[in-house]
């Protein structure tokens, strides 16, 4: 059984600041309930969630989003409205002639507006792609869990992206160490549904793929780790925020 992928979740001190920023950015709705704020990101877009927690941490994050431009005023537009909105330049080390922007939301977490004609995220729409830090062997985990097929796969580096398309999720080693779960609980994770509505099944099919259980918690979310050790989260399904029957894929 697969698991639906309703959103990454970030930690924040005040949820609502973050939510508004990139509701404003993305044009998007904000579903409250009791353990946060989401904005759902539809058939082809990722959803987007925020929970109270330890902020963002510039320069140790472990998820960043990349926003598309389809030409350098609509780049300019996006970067300009998200100043406007709260968020701030940052330097993680950028070369002056890349053509991307780095910002950090609200919350502390960065994420980069891309510059056009990038044909590696043509057609993802606005929310082009969350990369994570992360091994080959998380990727293809992810992709049996979700039944989303590689649409990446070079050396450490793999993307995986819906059927319907949308927003890719990547992994990356990016200075080839090895990959060590957060101490804590992690900041960014995923929040998934079961798909066909089993909660249980799900968990076992996740396990089986290679997840390791590490707890249940008192509203029913039973908490996983992945293979590289990164915190993920099972939600029972009739937690959903937005409100939409489970579906697979």
């Amino acid at each position: 059984m697969r698991s639906r992928l309703l959103a990454v979740t970030f930690d924040a001190e005040n949820t609502a600041g973050p939510a508004r920023f990139w509701a404003g950015l993305l044009g998007r709705e904000v579903v409250e309930d009791a353990g946060g704020v989401l904005l759902p990101g539809g058939d082809a877009q990722l959803g987007l969630r925020f929970v109270p927690g330890r902020a963002g941490r510039l320069g140790a994050n472990r998820m960043h989003l990349h926003l598309t431009s389809a030409d350098l005023d609509h780049q300019r537009h996006t970067v300009a409205t998200a100043v406007r909105l709260g968020g701030r330049h940052v330097d993680v080390g950028q070369r002056p002639e890349e053509g991307h922007v780095v910002l950090a939301d609200p919350a502390g977490y960065e994420f980069c507006v891309i510059e056009p004609g990038n044909g590696y995220l043509a057609g993802c729409g606005p929310l082009g792609e969350l990369t994570c830090a992360g091994t080959r062997q998380a990727g293809l985990f992810w992709s049996e869990a979700l039944g989303w097929p590689v649409v990446w796969d070079r050396g450490e580096q793999i993307a995986i992206q819906s059927p319907r398309g949308g927003t890719k999720v990547a992994w990356d080693a990016w200075d080839g160490t090895p990959v060590t779960p957060e101490a804590g609980p992690n900041r960014q994770r995923f929040e998934l549904l079961p798909a066909d509505g089993d909660q249980r099944a799900a968990v076992d099919a996740l396990i089986s793929l290679g997840a390791t259980r590490l707890e249940a918690r008192t509203d029913g979310t039973v908490v996983l780790a992945d293979p590289d050790g990164t915190e993920f989260r099972v939600r029972p399904a009739d937690r959903d925020p937005a409100g939409s029957p489970p579906r697979s894929g």
